[in-house]
């Protein structure tokens, strides 16, 4: 760091990324972040949702993580939790699928059906 103004970007962006994880939002994006979902590509797919929903500025929209979900054979899951619906479980997400979900699914409500998991991706 060089300036006081680097130092002020870096705060600002620190405060979005808690802001992230704030509790009372409306939908809550769930990460598998267990070993198995770690070792199966989580890591970048939890980044890629913090940074497509900050660049949106979906204010509503928390990105949190949690262990083991339960189905390793289809990790990375993500579980995406809204007010008064149903919750929606993605398998083997990657950061392009992720980028997808935010635009199509947290943007524009509509679920990514494909990524999700059903009868056809067992």
């Amino acid at each position: 760091m060089k300036s006081l103004e680097e130092l002020k970007k870096l705060r600002e962006e620190a405060l979005k990324n808690v802001d992230l994880r704030n509790t009372d939002k409306d939908t809550r994006v769930v990460v598998g972040m267990a070993t198995c979902g770690i070792s199966a590509g989580a890591r970048p797919v939890l980044t890629t949702f913090v940074e497509e929903i900050a660049k949106r500025n979906l204010a509503n929209v928390q990105v949190v993580q949690t262990g083991c979900i339960g189905m390793c054979t289809y990790e990375p899951i993500v579980e995406v939790y809204a007010a008064d619906k149903e919750k929606v479980t993605y398998i083997h997400v990657d950061p392009e699928k992720a980028k997808r979900i935010v635009s199509e699914h947290l943007v524009n409500n509509k679920i990514v059906r494909e990524f999700t998991i059903s009868a056809d991706n067992q």
